[in-house]
């Protein structure tokens, strides 16, 4: 076979939308919605630049280079390429991101019924992580599993949730908070920002090119093709949610005004609005949507470390299950603290690779531009890593200077003014 039916690209389509739908996904947008109040569609347009644009882009380059991280990277050398992978994966995979899907989807669908002690949480992740190994096993067949038959539930669940958002608000909208009264854009960009889905881009772009293959499509130009499908009707099944995630936050002020996150807003719009069954609701959506990115999470990590180390997928899938299960009995509270300086560290040097990648076609000899723009990169990328750990004193104050740094964003002008310097040089040198 060397084509999709349609019913197959549906369900790559709708694959790749569960594999990005995480908790995190659910709980940014109505929190960010309650903030901004009136100024709700400047702050959801920010946020879908950041929390589906830069995805979907991402998913592009990865496709125009097959799939893999290993090509994207190729211009930076085989050894800063493979450790800057290495990082995302398990960054990405086992050491957080996985983990916290666990811990999330506990907390905001288990606990309510039955506490937060350590026991129901080891006993649940145990189980999480079992339907979780179960269909990691065979990549091949994630299409049929997720794609066709939990990712039409999970849809289902939103579909109530997003039309009682729509039809039957909690409230009229909201004031704007102090925050997003002057930049609402910028705030709402910031927040998507935070989603980290470019990072999760780069793990799951060669899960969707693997699951085209194992259909039978072996023409490269097919499955970018079929790859950039499947990432427009991913993008736009998100734009759909968040817009009705925005508008739930933005009219629930009346409700939950006292809320400090997402979780909490949403727990109290469901029971607000469908009762004890809202809770039910909540804990089947958020179960799903934790399940399925956690699958792509670790049959993306079992693709990559069994192509690039001697040991088997099988392998590596079982062992990040056995590693995930592990760190998810830490708790979320220290998760959290973990993780994200080190995601805010790998996250801009993410949107530059791809970014570079983009524009390929630009430079006459790509590791020119690839290498000095992407290690100025990395050296900002770590400042923002120890600025959130707290760490600031090991920043120079400079940096705090930059144009944007209030907003997480000083990297950008040096990244931009070394990128000139880097594409001129490249002119000047010719090809070789």
């Amino acid at each position: 076979m060397t084509r999709l039916k349609t019913a197959d690209v549906l369900g790559l389509g709708f694959m790749t939308f569960a594999l990005f739908l995480g908790a995190g996904n659910i709980i940014f947008p109505p929190s960010a919605g309650m903030a901004a109040g009136e100024a709700v569609w400047s702050a959801a347009l920010g946020f879908l630049l950041t929390g589906v644009g830069l995805p979907l882009l991402t998913v592009v380059a990865l496709a125009r280079v097959g799939g893999g991280m290993e090509q994207l990277t190729a211009p930076l050398g085989r050894s800063a390429g493979l450790l800057f992978a290495v990082l995302v994966y398990l960054a990405i995979g086992p050491l957080f991101a996985t983990p916290r899907t666990a811990v999330v989807s506990f907390e905001m669908g288990v606990a309510p019924f039955t506490g937060e002690g350590p026991l129901p949480l080891a006993i649940y992740s145990l189980g999480y992580f079992l339907a979780v190994l179960f269909l990691s096993l065979n990549p091949g067949r994630l299409l049929e599993r997720v794609g066709k038959l939990i990712t039409p539930v999970l849809i289902g669940g939103l579909l109530v949730l997003g039309g009682a958002a729509i039809f039957a608000p909690a409230g009229g909208v909201g004031v704007t908070a102090p925050e997003y009264r002057e930049a609402p854009l910028m705030q709402g960009f910031l927040q998507g920002y935070l989603t980290m889905d470019t990072l999760g881009a780069l793990v799951f772009g060669i899960v969707i090119a693997t699951a085209i293959r194992d259909r039978g499509v072996d023409k490269a130009h097919r499955v970018t093709r079929y790859s950039i499908i499947a990432a427009l009707i991913a993008g736009s099944g998100l734009a759909l949610v968040y817009l009705a995630l925005f508008r739930l936050g933005a009219t629930s002020q009346g409700i939950a005004g006292d809320a400090q996150n997402g979780v909490q807003i949403l727990t109290a719009y469901v029971q607000h609005t469908f009762g004890a069954l809202g809770s039910l609701l909540l804990a089947l959506v958020i179960g799903l949507a934790c399940l399925t990115t956690a699958v792509g999470l670790i049959a993306a990590c079992g693709e990559f470390f069994s192509s690039q180390f001697p040991v088997s997928y099988r392998s590596v899938v079982i062992l990040c299950s056995l590693f995930s299960l592990l760190v998810s009995n830490l708790g979320l509270t220290q998760l959290i603290s973990i993780s994200v300086p080190v995601l805010v560290g790998l996250y801009p040097l993410a949107i530059v690779l791809v970014a570079l990648s983009l524009v390929d076609g630009m430079w006459l000899q790509p590791s020119r531009v690839f290498v000095p723009v992407m290690a100025v990169t990395l050296v900002f990328g770590l400042c923002a890593g120890l600025a959130t750990a707290g760490l600031v004193d090991l920043v120079p104050d400079s940096l705090e200077a930059l144009p944007l740094a209030e907003h997480n964003l000083g990297w950008l002008l040096p990244v931009l003014a070394t990128l000139l310097l880097a594409a001129g040089y490249d002119r000047l040198r010719g090809v070789r």
